[in-house]
């Protein structure tokens, strides 16, 4: 009943909004159009900035200032807007606009100490300013993704406070909000949710990493405006952002990394001119086995990947029409961490005379970057259409988007390019969402939006059946700013309809087929509220909600990159959540600090954990003659509780120094014992990041904006292990020593190019982070230790190079 509602009411609704589009394009007309100009100055000398950013996040379209500061923006619906001005060296400022007519308007720039305002687009259904959310969102810029020595956009994105990864080697991580993951993570891109078999350990996300322009980080439950899986957070990717009316720009990235010899380099070039804009990037990356001090090179910890996209549009007064268009393709290598017993050494798969044998790695073995068996091989093809109409006094925004992920996986030496698993996913997205016109400044939006999913196996072997999946959710969301405090919240509905097929193998069941629908009401309200201008106070509660996956529920069997053989069972019930956040901000001219805590109580907490066997020990499974430990899906009721904080101390007048310590705790408990032990698998340890920077030459005239940065990383011992049946174990404590500098290169009054060297574990410490999976591969019988550890002394350099034209 409620699935039929919800698939009549999505109907009617792509009925009526045809219709819509055509009467709203009709009612704005010609005369609706508005522009907006002035200059923008230096608050502290009155001097014009060039080259300064202004944006409306909401109608995606923006300018840049001329050598007097000047800019304009033309062509815009008349409406309240939410502006944000930034420049390099200044901080930005966020402020609301309401434009009825031409408008002229100038903005002074004050030196930037610490960037603390900022606009997000995540969580809320318009642009809303950072201190204005009660939810905690980090934005990471494209300049701050520069500055880190990454292999992946995970990893790049695992400093912020709150956020970890799961890895499975360098190319592979899979991204935790305060201890949940996988399915429990809502991954956007460009407003498209990102759908690419995220309940797989060893499976990553599909998006390039010198593609993006902004990371925003919603910490918290968000199934409000996403549905199912929001429940830890939403980690929101922004690719194609327009470029200023008017321009032509471009970039260049390169990276070299000494430790596996990556190499990336990645491009785009983007213009924009009458409303017509356009994006096009490429990039390309590689990199070698890692070395650490124990393990030496990690055989088949290669990988190479080549990534392509961009989007084209149109932006008016009626509002704006992008098309996107993005390829991912990835080759990882799977690391099983098997050694030879005499030596210590890693071993390899060789075909003798058409027999599987194993030989010692040696020498070129782990060189390259084409890995060996075992490996994947990860196809990822994406197109979207992102549209907003101006209909009378409210807007509709349109995004539906189409995914194909073609997900391989290569462990047969003897039949080196005959894929053992092949999962093809078939996705449709949609989400519409229409913003009522405001009402005694209340913002109130209705939205519907969801996913229809189908899955093919196209290999000899199978770990989940196929299935068809189709969802749907209603909701309202409103927001109001007052004076000095914001009140947000709403309410959806969800439903979610599985149908799981049979199959039979050799005679044998290998699934049964079933069919299930999952239902739930969830929803949040919060407010923040600005004490002073230096003091903000924030909370909110939320109620968070999702739906078993397919593999919790129908998985039988194993693969490449993992050491389980794993059971679902469909008889789970959806994960809900009550989680519960507050906050304080505090900022001057001297010290700034954000601190933040949470509960949140689980109920049907989903986990895995070993099968005990009736005779005691491991569950085993015969799979082609080797025995794999036995794991199955459960449930429990379970707490989670933590903390942020981040203390950055920049004493005036030594602005251009920054002592910066950011620490994240989170600690999961069952409410009852499982066998004995009430900890909840892959939960990080504590962190604490300690910083001294020190800014300098912000406005020279060959060198600007010199950096260098002296930091400990502090990650302390995990003792609260979900150890029943040794599923995991305790992970000591370790301190990674890194450094970096950084510089512009300038000329004629414009950067040339940015420099970026950083060292990371500079005292080629060896570790083994408590969420590596490699933790858990074979002993080494010389040494006695188990598993492969972390990546050892690596040294980055960047070169990062602006194009105008």
């Amino acid at each position: 009943m409620k699935y039929r509602y919800i698939q009549s009411l999505t109907a009617l609704l792509l009925f009526i909004i045809p219709t819509s589009i055509f009467a709203g394009i009709h009612v704005r007309g010609i005369d609706a159009k508005v522009s907006i100009s002035g200059r923008v100055t230096d608050a502290l000398t009155g001097e014009p900035i060039q080259g300064a950013s202004l944006y409306f996040a909401d109608a995606k379209t923006g300018a840049v200032t001329n050598a007097k500061g000047e800019y304009i923006i033309r062509s815009i619906a008349s409406g309240n807007y939410l502006i944000e001005v930034s420049s390099v060296g200044y901080t930005s400022i966020t402020e609301h606009i309401a434009l009825t007519n031409d408008l002229k308007k100038d903005f002074a720039l004050s030196p930037a100490v610490r960037e603390n305002e900022g606009i997000t687009v995540t969580g809320v259904s318009t642009a809303t300013k950072l201190k204005r959310t009660p939810t905690p969102v980090d934005i990471i810029s494209r300049a701050d993704l520069a500055q880190t020595t990454s292999t992946n956009l995970i990893d790049a994105i695992s400093k912020t406070p709150g956020v970890s990864q799961l890895t499975t080697g360098p190319s592979i991580s899979k991204p935790m909000i305060r201890g949940l993951g996988y399915n429990r993570v809502v991954i956007l891109n460009d407003g498209i949710r990102q759908e690419g078999q995220q309940w797989g350990d060893e499976h990553g996300i599909e998006i390039d990493e010198y593609s993006v322009n902004k990371v925003e980080v919603l910490k918290g439950p968000a199934s409000l405006i996403y549905g199912s899986d929001a429940m830890a957070g939403v980690i929101n990717i922004l690719t194609n952002v327009p470029v200023p009316e008017g321009t032509i720009k471009g970039n260049i990235i390169s990276n070299y990394q000494s430790n596996n010899h990556l190499r990336g380099v990645g491009a785009n070039i983007a213009g924009n001119k009458n409303g017509f804009n356009w994006n096009v990037y490429g990039s390309y990356k590689a990199a070698e086995d890692y070395t650490n001090k124990y393990d030496g090179r990690v055989f088949n910890s290669k990988f190479n990947e080549r990534n392509f996209g961009g989007y084209i549009g149109y932006n008016g007064s009626w509002g704006y029409s992008h098309i996107l268009v993005s390829s991912f393709n990835q080759k990882p290598g799977l690391i099983e961490g098997d050694r030879d017993e005499a030596t210590g050494k890693f071993i390899k798969s060789v075909n003798v005379n058409g027999t599987g044998e194993t030989a010692i790695a040696t020498g070129n073995d782990f060189k390259g970057a084409n890995p060996e068996v075992p490996y994947q091989h990860i196809q990822h093809f994406k197109i979207a259409a992102d549209n907003r109409f101006n209909i009378g006094k409210g807007k509709l925004d349109v995004h539906v988007g189409y995914q194909n992920n073609k997900r391989k996986e290569f462990g047969n030496i003897l039949a080196p390019g005959t894929p053992d698993l092949f999962f093809d996913l078939n996705t449709i997205t949609y989400n519409l969402q229409y913003h009522l016109p405001d009402m005694n400044k209340w913002k109130t939006t209705i939205g519907v939006n969801g996913m229809q999913q189908s899955n093919k196996n196209k290999a000899g072997e199978v770990l989940i059946p196929e299935y068809n999946l189709f969802d749907a959710g209603v909701f309202v969301y409103t927001q109001k700013n007052f004076d000095r405090f914001t009140l947000s919240g709403g309410v959806r509905f969800d439903n979610r309809n599985l149908d799981s097929k049979s199959l039979t193998v050799n005679g044998e069941p290998k699934f049964e087929g079933f069919k299930k629908s999952f239902s739930n009401i969830s929803g949040s309200a919060g407010i923040s509220y600005e004490v002073s201008k230096v003091v903000t106070l924030k909370f909110n509660a939320a109620r968070g909600f999702r739906s078993p996956a397919i593999a919790e529920l129908a998985s039988n069997g194993t693969h490449e990159g993992t050491n389980r053989y794993e059971y679902g069972d469909n008889n789970l019930k959806s994960e809900t959540s009550l989680q519960f956040d507050g906050g304080i901000e505090f900022d001057n001219e001297h010290v700034s600090v954000t601190a933040t805590g949470f509960l949140n109580n689980i109920n049907n907490f989903i986990f895995y954990r070993k099968l005990e066997s009736a005779n005691g020990g491991d569950s085993l499974v015969n799979v082609d003659g080797e025995k794999i430990t036995a794991f199955k899906f459960s449930q429990a009721k379970a707490t989670l509780y933590g903390a942020e904080l981040n203390i950055d101390i920049h004493p005036h007048p030594l602005d251009w120094l920054h002592f910066e310590n950011t620490f994240s705790y989170v600690r999961g408990i069952f409410d009852e014992p499982v066998e004995g032990v009430r900890n909840i698998p892959f939960i990080p340890a504590a962190r604490l990041i300690t910083q001294l920077r020190g800014e300098f030459l912000k406005k020279g005239k060959t060198i600007r904006r010199l950096a260098l940065s002296a930091e400990l990383d502090n990650t302390f011992r995990q003792n609260h292990a979900f150890t029943t049946y040794t599923t995991e174990t305790p992970t000591a404590g370790y301190t990674l020593m890194n450094a970096g500098i950084s510089a512009d290169i300038a000329g004629k009054r414009k950067t040339l190019f940015t420099v970026i060297l950083s060292g990371n574990n500079l005292t080629d410490v060896a570790y083994q982070n408590h969420l590596s999976r490699l933790k858990y591969t074979d002993v080494n019988n010389v040494t006695g230790r188990i598993g492969v550890f972390n990546m050892g002394r690596n040294f980055s350099f960047k070169v990062n190079i602006p194009l105008a034209f």
